[in-house]
């Protein structure tokens, strides 16, 4: 399947899905520009990866990786010194919209359909890193060439929310896209997902990743074209991305990792250290597991892949929407063996990618509830690599995922300190992902 471009559609069906989009308002959406449908660009959602090989120069032929990349290395002259040597764009110029046509071309639901008939939602994790980064290309583009000297790579997983408990695999889906935040370096992306009902698309999720350019050769960073906000609502959008880059600072700032729990968390802790004691010997090391309760250690669950050539992306690395999939799927399984029922993901959060992971790498992923509140599981899912080579291991993402099951589930306790750290780094990311949305619920 190629290129399905708004100007060119090649079947009857289509055609009305097409006019459909261009009717149906999306204003509905947080963030969403209702003027921005100007200079929109419509594209089918299996194009997209072709794109952006066309953007960098990639092959699609792993033989030629090495010969792509060096000739990659000549486009270091096309990088300026300022960003200012930059010209400014709007917003709607790099809004995008991408139809997935799983009700008017069913040939494809296979690749998107799970066990229960639903769409699976780490194809939609892969699909929104891919539209992300394609959007940050289309801010960057130059009208005197097609190739692209930045190398734009997703640094974070900011949020997603979702709003609907299932997406069905037998009706039409379109994932819109703009940039909303603009630094030196790095590009905030808002993008929607809404689904076809009755003649009408309906929101689904709302996503926020930030992505980071850099030289042809990834190496270090590289100046992006500045953002100029056109009016109330593209300024109330640029505000509120600043916001969210004070937000995730003061964030890492007050990581467990650096600094102590605050005076409300130690009391949690020790609490439940209380609650875990056996009375009949009142000893610091006797520990009893309470009613409806279990133990954190027994909540794991472990997966490998061996990082194979095709879930490669267009800089010869491992496709970060491949990661995400693949650590969203180890957790939701982990959840459902803990909750006993089939768990909903409601919201994902703070997914940084914090080094690239190489073709040929071991990867190990280690996911775990780390905290529970009435039917929602908190789940946090460890990736490392190691060169099979060196045996050398790395962190390469810590993912974290808010479940929500169809029963009330048991309680997590913690039994070292060092859990009784990721009960409270759960508990964190919980009450900003859900206790922030007002309990919205979302699918698997």
């Amino acid at each position: 399947m190629r290129l399905l471009l708004r100007l060119r559609v090649a079947c009857q069906t289509t055609q009305f899905i097409s006019r459909s989009l261009m009717t149906t308002g999306t204003s509905h959406s947080k963030g969403q520009l209702p003027d921005m449908k100007e200079g929109n660009t419509f594209i089918h959602v299996n194009d997209v990866r072709d794109r952006l090989r066309a953007i960098v120069g990639a092959s699609t032929n792993w033989s030629d990786h090495v010969q792509a990349m060096e000739e990659r290395k000549s486009l270091q002259s096309l990088l300026v010194n300022k960003q200012e040597d930059l010209p400014p764009r709007k917003i709607k110029d790099s809004y995008i919209e991408v139809m997935l046509p799983l009700g008017s071309q069913p040939q494809i639901r296979e690749k998107y359909l799970n066990v229960y008939n639903n769409v699976r939602f780490g194809r939609i994790l892969e699909d929104l890193d891919s539209l992300g980064v394609l959007i940050c290309y289309t801010h960057t583009k130059s009208d005197s060439r097609q190739t692209s000297p930045l190398s734009i790579v997703t640094a974070l997983v900011d949020k997603i929310d979702l709003r609907k408990h299932l997406i069905y695999p037998d009706c039409d889906i379109k994932l819109t896209g703009h940039v909303s935040w603009v630094g030196k370096t790095s590009m905030e992306v808002k993008m929607h997902m809404l689904q076809l009902h009755d003649g009408a698309f309906s929101p689904v999720l709302d996503a926020t990743f930030v992505m980071v350019a850099r030289d042809p050769e990834n190496k270090r960073p590289a100046f992006v074209n500045p953002l100029i906000p056109d009016g109330p609502e593209e300024e109330n959008l640029f505000k509120q991305g600043e916001l969210n880059k004070m937000r995730r600072v003061a964030f890492s700032t007050a990581s467990l990792l650096k600094t102590a729990p605050t005076a409300d968390e130690r009391q949690v802790v020790h609490d439940m250290f209380l609650n875990t004691l056996d009375q009949r010997t009142v000893s610091f090391r006797s520990r009893v597991l309470p009613s409806n309760s279990v133990w954190m250690e027994d909540t794991k669950l472990k997966g490998l892949e061996i990082c194979h050539p095709q879930e490669r992306n267009i800089f010869n690395r491992i496709f970060g929407g491949f990661l995400m999939r693949k650590a969203y799927e180890l957790g939701w399984a982990t959840a459902c063996s803990f909750g006993g029922s089939r768990p909903y993901v409601v919201a994902v959060d703070d997914i940084m990618f914090q080094r690239p992971v190489e073709i040929g790498s071991l990867l190990f992923l280690s996911a775990q509830v780390c905290y529970t509140e009435s039917k929602y599981i908190q789940v946090r899912v460890h990736s490392e690599v190691s060169d099979p080579i060196t045996r050398e291991h790395h962190t390469t993402n810590i993912f974290h995922f808010t479940f929500m099951s169809d029963k009330e589930v048991c309680h997590i306790v913690p039994q070292t300190y060092g859990e009784s750290m990721l009960y409270l780094d759960g508990k964190r990311h919980f009450d900003a992902a859900i206790k922030s949305r007002n309990g919205q619920n979302g699918s698997l």
